[in-house]
């Protein structure tokens, strides 16, 4: 993809952007914990607004939904979400509307979750790749954090990448994780290699070489149980693309810690890096963000409490 010149640093949403797009896509746990910043409100002074009208909740509980471990199902507790919205100056709805299952929320179960579709164009051969591994879907996990190391080589090729992952079962009885990787333009998938690293074993690959796409198991030693955890590291090394101009990482779920770092081999250094995210693969790039290359030949970004969608990294050849 040609790299776009950047548009230079921008400053932070201000609190009422923030949360205007974090109502707008959600989700739930995320939009309540920057409606609760905006406001300046304790959880206890929340609490004691909310039993002031009769409504029993603990701070605990409040605590639980706004980092998205539990999410408001009882129809009482929906009640207090709509009290919430009083106390917290949202709009009538606004919150509610996220618990709605279109939105993954309570009803849905997928915390504020985005279809393939919707990240990646219609991505037929992404689903095609998925259905032969018999998760069509794949909606049994979400990311927790993800720290990623990409190495571009010396002919600006994406080498390698290097993936350690801390992932956590929002429905019982998931052994495995399905990796997607999509090569650059002339990137031979039949010789890309996989490398299961740290707490995983390499299941079944399944790869599309006109669409240049791939889908990898990352098989676990156990099925994990609802709401257990699984960290794992695994190794995929290509170089058989042509010229790299950005990385990027889409997330159908709510990330709570991402890293990205890309390094450089000398003497193919960029003259520009920057930071951007997307809404899907084919959207304008959005919050561009220009960001230094160091001593070492790197850049990186660093993200915290994301929602679905798409961050990168992106530079520019001399």
């Amino acid at each position: 993809m040609p790299a776009v010149r950047p548009r230079g640093a921008v400053d932070g949403d201000s609190p009422d952007e923030a949360l205007a797009e974090a109502l707008r896509s959600g989700p739930f746990h995320l939009a309540l914990r920057t409606a609760v910043r905006r406001r300046g409100l304790a959880l206890h002074r929340i609490q004691h607004r909310l039993a002031e009208q009769g409504l029993r909740v603990s701070v605990t509980s409040l605590s639980y939904w706004q980092r998205g471990e539990r999410v408001p199902a009882r129809s009482e507790s929906v009640q207090v979400v709509r009290a919430l919205e009083h106390i917290l100056g949202i709009v009538p709805g606004a919150l509610v509307r996220l618990l709605e299952p279109a939105h993954g929320g309570a009803a849905g179960g997928s915390r504020g979750a985005r279809r393939y579709q919707e990240l990646i164009g219609p991505a037929t051969a992404v689903l095609r790749l998925l259905e032969q591994l018999d998760c069509p879907t794949e909606d049994r996990l979400h990311t927790v954090s993800q720290y990623e190391q990409v190495r571009v080589g010396r002919r600006r090729e994406l080498w390698q990448r290097e993936i350690q992952q801390f992932v956590r079962a929002h429905r019982g009885n998931v052994d495995r994780y399905v990796s997607i990787y999509e090569g650059d333009l002339g990137c031979d998938v039949t010789r890309v290699r996989i490398d299961p690293l740290d707490n995983c074993r390499l299941g079944r690959v399944r790869s599309d070489p006109a669409a240049a796409l791939l889908a990898a198991e990352l098989v676990f030693d156990r099925p994990l149980a609802l709401g257990e955890t699984q960290p794992f590291r695994y190794r995929i090394t290509d170089g058989t693309g042509g010229e790299c101009t950005e990385y990027v990482r889409g997330f159908r779920y709510p990330v709570s810690h991402y890293l990205l770092q890309v390094s450089f081999a000398p003497p193919a250094l960029p003259v520009r890096c920057y930071r951007f995210t997307r809404r899907a693969s084919d959207a304008p790039r959005r919050r561009v963000v220009q960001l230094p290359l160091n001593g070492y030949h790197s850049t990186h970004l660093a993200e915290q409490e994301l929602g679905p969608g798409i961050v990168g990294l992106g530079w520019e050849w001399d």
